[in-house]
């Protein structure tokens, strides 16, 4: 069976966490208010310190896309990428991708924001994969509602759902993150790889003896 390269995306192939980068792209194209730039902190604060419900915070973003057209979204974020993301690409994580891609893994990245956010950085880091989360669209329009988030044991639901098809033994895989969240997916596959850690992922990573680094 093939071996894949699963990535997480924020802090990880990225340098940065992208929420607040778009949160203030946005307010900056006054699209957004400075109540809009304190929830999305408010969000990140919460998710550093581990008291996060993702359901109920991806409920309340994607309720924000309601009536929006699809294509019209994924155009801004091609814009988006260009304009305040493809320079934040790890040069250590175009290292790793391409010493993966060498000794012959499948790549993917593995995160739990969407594909529009996402395809732009696939593409430059020539990644044929994507696992992220879903939102639902009707008649080319957003409904405001996500079919299935990418996040902590739902990671390992979507890994597993495209190992199966694509004959790929998670055992032989590797994962690299920063995030505690995604400690289930770091437990599934056999060779956990911890990057940028957050403080709670790096006491997990050193008891463990999993390896940690630091991309730049």
């Amino acid at each position: 069976m093939k071996r894949a390269a699963f990535f997480d995306m924020d802090r990880t192939l990225l340098r940065v966490n992208t929420a607040p980068r778009y949160a203030r792209w946005q307010y900056q194209r006054g699209e957004a208010s400075v109540r809009d730039l304190l929830r999305v902190a408010r969000w990140v604060a919460q998710y550093a310190l581990g008291v996060i419900d993702p359901e109920e915070i991806s409920r309340g973003a994607v309720a924000t896309l309601a009536g929006v057209q699809e294509s019209v979204f994924a155009r801004e974020m091609e814009r988006w990428w260009a304009a305040e993301l493809r320079g934040h690409v790890s040069k250590d994580a175009r290292a790793a991708v391409q010493a993966c891609r060498r000794e012959g893994f499948v790549l993917v990245i593995l995160t739990a924001s969407t594909r529009y956010a996402t395809a732009s950085l696939a593409r430059d880091l020539g990644i044929q994969h994507v696992l992220c989360s879903e939102l639902e669209v009707e008649h080319g329009r957003f409904t405001g509602r996500c079919l299935r988030l990418c996040y902590g044991p739902g990671k390992v639901a979507a890994a597993e759902r495209w190992a199966h098809r694509h004959g790929v033994d998670l055992a032989r895989s590797v994962f690299y993150t920063d995030s505690v969240s995604d400690l289930p997916m770091l437990e599934r596959v056999g060779q956990p790889r911890v990057v940028n850690p957050d403080f709670r992922l790096r006491w997990c990573a050193l008891r463990r003896g999993w390896p940690v680094a630091r991309w730049r």
